[in-house]
C-alpha cells in the first residue's frame, strides 16, 4: 500500500473523523444499534491503542476525535470498527452491501484550540440538527461525560480539556454555540485542514 494517501498518520496526530450511511440513510435504526457501535468502538480503541477524545452518533452519520498513540496508522482501528459493525448491521437487518457511504473522512487537528473547537461542533450535532433541545438529553455522544452528567469512560477528556474544569468547558461550548450554529467556518476549518 502506497504511503502518500497515508502521509498525515503520524503517532500523536489528531484527528476528526466523520462517515455517514450509503445514500445518507440511517446507520442507527435502534438503541441496540447505538450500544453495539459503542461495544466496538471500545474494543477496537483498546485493540489498536488509540485514544478516544469525544463522539457522537447521529441516525445517519458520526463523528468521532481521536489519538493515533504508535505507527499503526488510525484508519486501520476505523477500518476494524466499521467493517465490524457493518456486518453486525447486515445480519441483523437482513441486508447486503455497503453500510458506509465512502470511505471514511479524517481531517488532521493540528493545534489545540482547534481541537478544543471541533470537539463543540461535535458535540453540538444534535442540537443544532434539532435532535434534541438540550444537549443533555442526547445520550449517544460523549457530551453528558463532558458536561459531568455521566461517568463515562470510554473517552480520555483530559487531552481536550488540558486544565479547563468541567463547567468550564461547557461554558466555552456556549460561548461558541452562535459561531458554530452558523457552521460556515467551522466547515471551513475542517475542510481546510490537511
Amino acid at each position: 500500500m502506497g504511503t502518500a494517501r497515508y502521509k498525515h498518520y503520524y503517532p500523536g496526530g489528531y484527528y476528526h473523523i466523520y462517515n455517514r450511511g450509503v445514500n445518507k440513510q440511517d446507520i442507527f435504526l435502534d438503541e441496540q444499534d447505538y450500544f453495539q457501535y459503542l461495544k466496538r468502538l471500545r474494543q477496537y480503541k483498546e485493540e489498536h491503542q488509540v485514544s478516544l477524545c469525544c463522539y457522537c452518533l447521529m441516525t445517519n452519520h458520526l463523528h468521532l476525535i481521536a489519538r493515533q498513540n504508535f505507527e499503526e496508522p488510525i484508519y486501520k482501528f476505523i477500518q476494524s470498527l466499521h467493517t465490524s459493525y457493518g456486518m453486525y448491521f447486515n445480519k441483523k437487518y437482513g441486508r447486503v452491501g455497503p453500510l458506509w457511504q465512502d470511505r471514511f473522512k479524517q481531517k488532521n487537528i493540528e493545534d489545540d484550540g482547534l481541537l478544543l473547537y471541533i470537539s463543540f461542533y461535535v458535540h453540538l450535532n444534535p442540537l443544532l440538527d434539532g435532535m434534541v433541545n438540550n444537549l443533555a438529553d442526547y445520550k449517544w455522544s460523549s457530551y453528558p461525560d463532558y458536561a459531568g452528567l455521566r461517568q463515562g469512560t470510554l473517552c480520555e477528556k483530559d487531552i481536550v480539556l488540558q486544565g479547563l474544569s468541567l463547567d468550564g468547558y461547557v461554558q466555552a461550548m456556549n460561548g461558541c454555540k452562535n459561531d458554530i450554529q452558523d457552521r460556515k467556518e467551522v466547515r471551513k476549518l475542517i475542510k481546510d485542514s490537511p
